[in-house]
């Protein structure tokens, strides 16, 4: 109340004893939020949170953030709030006529209580699929947002390696043969490291870069863990230290090319939204090269290179920047255009 301000405090006094439904709605004061909805103290948690939800449906709210409710000075169990709240949040993103309310927060300032909700959340998993899948489904929607469908990637799945190797002591009594078998335990975890390497843009592997993990995994004393469901996506490499060092290394080349395609692509994009270089069509008229020819002949001509070779129909064409005639292997001359986007020039 003290970080809403006196507005809202003297708006509670106004409406104090006009309550309906447990609740009173006020302005957001000096909070970062439109309305507050005050709720009367009421053990019945799941009931109370069914209720703001519904007024703010009916209120056509696109958002609400919810504390904890009850685990302050009412002093109720954490768990139970947790179940109650998770309850109430289901059952209402289930109905069908749900149209305005999009984002539901639960704000959790103890951070003891997190587990709690985590909790909460994972014994729903045990329910079958086909319920499960569905609210989980809701319970993401209205947490983060609905988001656009996108294509589905394929999940790149990395095959295990088993190396078994099996020894077989013997000895002239038991404590020789334990203190042999400790002896050969002490040299091998010796020997023993293990690397996690964590980046979003493991989560863009394709069948190229498990392939690769696939041969690494093959010729090096080491074995690779594709963690692909962890936020973010990680790669655990375990084994001989010296050739975990060296996957490390080949890993992180991996991560790198594919976050230098990343910044090339983006670069690309934006040149071509500048500039469009093309090349003669048919029928006299003129075709756009690929966003990544017309970047590197844009590149070409801001560094005052003379020439460039690029493709054209599959035949390269060694391009003179100058006067924009490109010739091919066979003698064949061609004249290219440069088109600024924008009203001025390049």
């Amino acid at each position: 109340m003290d970080a809403a301000g006196s507005q809202v405090e003297a708006e509670c006094a106004q409406y104090a004893g006009q309550y309906q439904n447990g609740f009173i709605t006020t302005q957001g004061g000096k909070l970062l939020c439109s309305k507050i909805i005050h709720l009367i103290h009421n053990n019945n948690v799941k009931s109370q949170v069914s209720k703001v939800l519904n007024e703010c449906e009916l209120r056509m709210y696109k958002s609400v953030a919810f504390p904890a409710i009850g685990t302050g000075q009412a002093g109720q169990s954490p768990a139970k709030v947790a179940d109650d709240m998770l309850d109430a949040i289901v059952e209402f993103a289930s109905k069908r006529s749900v149209q305005h309310l999009k984002k539901i927060k639960i704000v959790i300032f103890q951070i003891k209580m997190l587990s709690d909700f985590y909790v909460s959340m994972k014994k729903r998993e045990d329910l079958d699929s086909s319920t499960r899948d569905s609210w989980v489904s809701l319970l993401k929607s209205f947490f983060w947002g609905k988001k656009q469908p996108t294509e589905k990637k394929k999940p790149m799945v990395l095959e295990k390696k088993v190396d078994i190797a099996i020894f077989q002591i013997c000895g002239e009594s038991k404590k020789n043969v334990d203190a042999t078998e400790s002896w050969i335990k002490n040299l091998i975890l010796k020997e023993q490291f293990e690397i996690s390497i964590s980046d979003e843009l493991i989560e863009n592997f394709d069948e190229r870069q498990i392939d690769t993990l696939a041969d690494l995994q093959k010729r090096k004393h080491v074995t690779i863990q594709l963690e692909n469901k962890l936020s973010p996506p990680c790669i655990k490499i375990s084994g001989i230290s010296r050739d975990v060092c060296f996957v490390s290394v080949e890993v992180q080349k991996m991560i790198q090319k594919i976050k230098d395609t990343e910044e090339e692509q983006s670069k690309a994009e934006l040149v071509y939204n500048l500039v469009e270089w093309r090349y003669p069509g048919s029928n006299d008229s003129f075709v756009a090269f690929d966003k990544l020819t017309n970047m590197q002949l844009e590149d070409a001509k801001i560094a005052k290179k003379p020439h460039l070779t690029v493709k054209i129909n599959k035949n390269n064409y060694k391009v003179d920047l100058n006067t924009l005639q490109a010739n091919d292997d066979q003698g064949k001359t061609i004249y290219i255009q440069r088109v600024p986007k924008n009203e001025g020039k390049l």
